[in-house]
This record gives C-alpha cells, structure tokens and sequence, in this order.
C-alpha cells in the first residue's frame, strides 16, 4: 500500500471498510471508467454494485437502515471512489447532502419517510440552489414559491443540479416572503418528489436533459423548470419556512469536505499515473525519472497531495466532532482542488504528447480536475469564507 493519504486512528471497521471499497474500485471502477466516460454513459452496474455495499446510506444512522458511519469514513470512501472516477462520487455526494439535511434538521415524518429508503437508494438526492443567473451570489435567486391557501406554489428555474435526472428526490432553494427583515431569512427549502428521467418529471416539474459539460461525464447534470407546481407545508424542510438558507448551508460544509476528498482522490490517481510512467518512459538514454527535473516534479506532486489529504482529513473530524467547521471545510476544499488542478497538470506535463491521447487516463483527469476548482463554491468563495472566520479570531481589540 502507498505511504500517501494514509489516515492515523481508524477504528478496525473503518480500515475493513476502506479496503472493500479500494477493491472495489481497482476490480469494477478503474477498468471502465475511461470507456464510460469517453462516451459519457451513466454507470449503471457501478451504481447497482454501490447498492449491494450499502455505500448510499454510508452516513445514515442505523435506526434509518443505514451503516451509520461518521463524514470522515464518508470522506475518505469518496477519496478512493474518486481515485477510480470522480463522477461516481458525484453520484452519491448530492444524495448524501440531501440525506445529512433531512436528518439534521426534517421533521422526524420526513426522517421516517425518506431515510430508509435513501439508505437503499430506492430514493436518490439531488439538491439545488444555482439558478442561470446567479451561482455564488445565493441572495439573488428568483425561483420563488407563494402561499395559495393551504398549499405553496412554486415557480423559476434551477441550474447545475448534480443527479438531476436520475434523482427522484430534490431539496430545492427557493424564495419565501415570509416578512423577514434578512434577504437570508426569507428563503425555504423544500423537498420535491419526481420521477426519474428527463422532459416533465412531476406536475409543474420538467428536467430537459443533460447538460454537456467538458469533463465530470457520465453522471447527469440538469436545470430543473418548475412551472406552477403545487406542494404543501409537509414538503418543506423541518415543516418551518424561512430556514432553508441556513439548511442550505449546513450541507455545504458536507459538500466541501466531499469535494476536498475527491480533490484528493484525483490527485493521487494522477500521481500514481505519473510516477509509473515516469519509470517506463526513457529518454536521453535512461529512464525520465532519473532525471533530476522530473523527479522533483514527482516529489512536488507527493507533498500537495498528502496536504490536502491531512486537511480534509482535519475537516471532515472537526465536523465530526459537532463544532463549527466552516473555516477547516473552506481550506480544505480550497487547498484540496488547487493541489489536485496542479498535481494532475504535472503528471499530465510527465506524460507529455502522450497526454494529449484519448488513449491515456491522464486526459480524462485534465478534463475533471477543473470542475473542483468551481464546485460547492469557487476558490475565491472559500478565500472570501476563510479570511473573514480568521478576521474572527484574530481581529484586533480597542
């Protein structure tokens, strides 16, 4: 086993675990991922397989059917899940956000309803907040829901929904006037039943169809059209409107630590891909990895990818533990995807024209490792989040 992204205090289960799914990826992942993804083909086997392991309800407590496991086994499941294709940690990363929200802060109806059967993946998650015209800026989303008698109404359009078409189950952010004086206050979250696939999904409800993106393929990413579609208060989050935003963003900080995982999980893939060439390829008359330049590149490779492994690590404890971990989750997945971009740039650098060929698996990496830069908040975002919590601890005192 490789010295890096070695974790120190797992508990014996979590070592067991960890294995099965490292297995798992090496026998049934690694081997399809290019062909699936070169024809952007949704794994469909995977997924079932995923089932089988109880991998969908990971995180859900046992009283639910779940495995009850904590995010830091979550995480570093996703880190070798993405080490064999970052789009099948997409698959199970939305769902898991949904699944944390509801058991964080649903009704203990909607605990009974949906958890079960998440745990299975009978139901599966998607979760949305983006909207065409606004991605960071969550205050300025327009997609609003209106009280008619006793039910809501719903109306807008979302964008970027990871899992949009396979889920079956979707937390949407929407707008609520509920009188608050905080742009924040007046937003809910409710919960929307569909059916799989794609045109109209549900009364008022219609996904179009995949977005095609550069890379991050084979997992579906859709809009989301809601035109008068008619729910009741049951469907919104913890039954209470007006906490959505805050809802919203206690799954973020989940979705960060996942990203930075993946992050993570890419990364090494692209180092391994690269020390191995690196000792097949010569040139100049010997190996390219006895040239100097070559092995320092590797050795830069190695440190970025153990930092970011210790600091998702770091995070993902710190949320474990119950404290706040909007600071660690923002490192983490700020260091995490710079580091992964860099690590897959250089072994991609290693490779040289062969990198360039579809025939290798450091071009599907060169295609993924951007979308970490922008997913579950830009660089810029985390850096904006990262200063103002330090401002926080270290602002100076009159």
């Amino acid at each position: 086993m490789s010295r890096l992204q070695q974790t120190e205090g797992l508990t014996e289960e979590q070592t067991e675990l960890l294995k099965l799914v490292r297995e798992f990826v090496d026998e049934q992942i690694l081997p399809v991922a290019t062909e699936l993804e070169h024809r952007d083909e949704y794994p469909q086997a995977i997924v079932d397989q995923m089932k089988e392991m109880g991998i969908f309800g990971l995180m859900i407590p046992e009283e639910y059917g779940g495995l009850g496991e904590s995010l830091l086994t979550y995480a570093l499941c996703v880190e070798e899940i993405s080490r064999g294709w970052m789009s099948v940690s997409g698959i199970v990363n939305t769902h898991f956000i949904v699944a944390y929200m509801i058991l964080q802060h649903g009704t203990e109806e909607q605990k009974r309803h949906y958890l079960p059967k998440m745990a299975t993946g009978e139901i599966r998650g998607a979760f949305s907040m983006s909207e065409p015209g606004c991605g960071s800026d969550v205050s300025a989303i327009k997609t609003k829901a209106v009280r008619d008698g006793d039910d809501w109404v719903i109306n807008g359009q979302k964008m970027w929904l990871t899992n949009g078409g396979t889920a079956n189950l979707v937390a949407v952010l929407v707008k609520t006037d509920t009188g608050a004086d905080s742009v924040y206050k007046n937003m809910t979250t409710f919960l929307i039943d569909k059916e799989s696939g794609f045109g109209e999904t549900a009364q008022g409800i219609t996904v179009p169809g995949k977005i095609d993106k550069m890379g991050y393929k084979g997992v579906d990413t859709t809009e989301l059209i809601l035109d008068g579609h008619r729910t009741t208060s049951a469907q919104i989050l913890g039954g209470e409107p007006g906490k959505g935003f805050y809802q919203m963003m206690d799954g973020v900080e989940v979705g960060r630590v996942n990203v930075a995982a993946r992050g993570c999980g890419v990364a090494r893939r692209a180092f391994e891909l690269g020390v191995s060439y690196a000792q097949q390829r010569e040139a100049f008359g010997k190996k390219i990895v006895e040239h100097q330049a070559v092995l320092f590149r590797l050795a830069d490779m190695a440190v970025k990818v153990e930092a970011a492994h210790e600091m998702m690590v770091k995070a993902a404890r710190k949320k474990d533990s119950g404290e706040r971990n909007d600071l660690e989750a923002g490192m983490a997945k700020y260091l995490a995807s710079e580091n992964c971009a860099q690590v897959v740039e250089d072994s991609f650098r290693i490779h040289g024209g062969y990198g360039y060929s579809k025939e290798y698996e450091i071009e599907r990496l060169y295609r993924e490792a951007p979308m970490l830069l922008i997913g579950e908040g830009t660089a810029d975002i985390q850096r904006m989040i990262i200063g103002r919590r330090l401002l926080e601890d270290y602002k100076l005192r009159s």
